[in-house]
């Protein structure tokens, strides 16, 4: 592929012995992305806007950012901000393995409601009583960075989780109300859409993902239209037409490599369906919409 977004890992054994949680100033981040600040990350990141005003993008969703603001992303998902008016802030940064390794549920992370598959905004705005809150306990989780020991990582997987509750019973309150409940959260459902997340470039067909959850091509197919109200072979091809869209926007990847990674049986085939779902050729897509 050519011109890849650039992609950062976690620093791991930034402290020592390995450490899969972070909090680190904006300012010391914007350096890395002066030449080209699209990118992607390899970890959660929760950022914290505390100085100046700026854009903040998201997969492709535009935010305006001011202090007070929050912006959440995970990881895979293409990010830009504007490094020249946004001053400093926080970015609160870790791993799921820090906190999947302690809980029975394996995908707490992804249950949180600003990192759900079906969040309906990457951003919140924080009250002052709450912002300062939220300050005092980035504040609290680098002070027990900065004088780690192994036995203290207690102490910070229960400051996060303070953090994650907090921000995830704020982000219900603002704008998840009416749309989360019992069902949508269907282990079944949550499954599916990360095997697809991780299987979308070489598998497009309901039956591989109905044997990978052991269910049948038809009872994925009914929940995904109870749940979410599209079947799950619309869902798959919507997820791989927005994997192309990013791809055609942020790098110059050609159409015939696009149609070969994401394996379609042609470059016309490819063209075609870009078509029906976009109304666009994926050139006149790229064209119309590349910043």
């Amino acid at each position: 592929m050519k011109n890849p977004i650039p992609q950062y890992t976690f620093y791991k054994t930034k402290y020592g012995s390995e450490l899969l949680i972070d909090v680190v100033e904006l300012k010391y981040i914007k350096r890395f992305l002066s030449e080209n600040p699209i990118h992607t990350l390899t970890y959660y990141d929760i950022t914290f806007i505390t100085e100046g005003e700026g854009s903040f993008s998201i997969d492709n969703q535009n935010y305006e950012a001011t202090p007070c603001d929050v912006f959440f992303s995970q990881p895979g998902e293409i990010r830009s901000w504007d490094t020249n008016h946004i001053t400093n802030g926080y970015a609160l940064i870790f791993e799921d393995r820090f906190l999947s390794s302690v809980f029975k549920d394996s995908l707490f992370v992804q249950h949180l409601s600003f990192f759900g598959w079906d969040k309906s905004c990457s951003k919140l705005h924080l009250s002052d009583e709450l912002y300062k809150r939220m300050l005092r306990l980035l504040q609290n989780i680098k002070t027990e960075i900065d004088g780690y020991k192994q036995n203290d990582i207690h102490v910070l997987r229960a400051l996060l989780y303070e953090a994650l509750m907090l921000l995830d019973r704020t982000y219900q309150n603002e704008i998840s109300v009416g749309i989360m409940n019992k069902e949508s959260r269907n282990i079944h459902i949550s499954r599916f859409i990360k095997l697809v997340d991780i299987h979308l470039r070489e598998q497009h067909s309901v039956q591989f993902y109905a044997d990978k959850l052991c269910v049948t091509p038809n009872y994925l197919n009914e929940l995904m239209n109870t749940v979410m109200n599209i079947r799950a072979k619309q869902y798959i091809q919507d997820r791989v037409i927005d994997e192309v869209r990013r791809l055609l926007v942020y790098t110059n990847t050609s159409v015939s490599e696009l149609a070969f990674e994401f394996n379609f049986s042609s470059v016309s085939y490819f063209i075609r369906a870009f078509r029906q779902c976009t109304g666009y050729t994926p050139l006149a897509y790229r064209k119309e919409h590349k910043p």
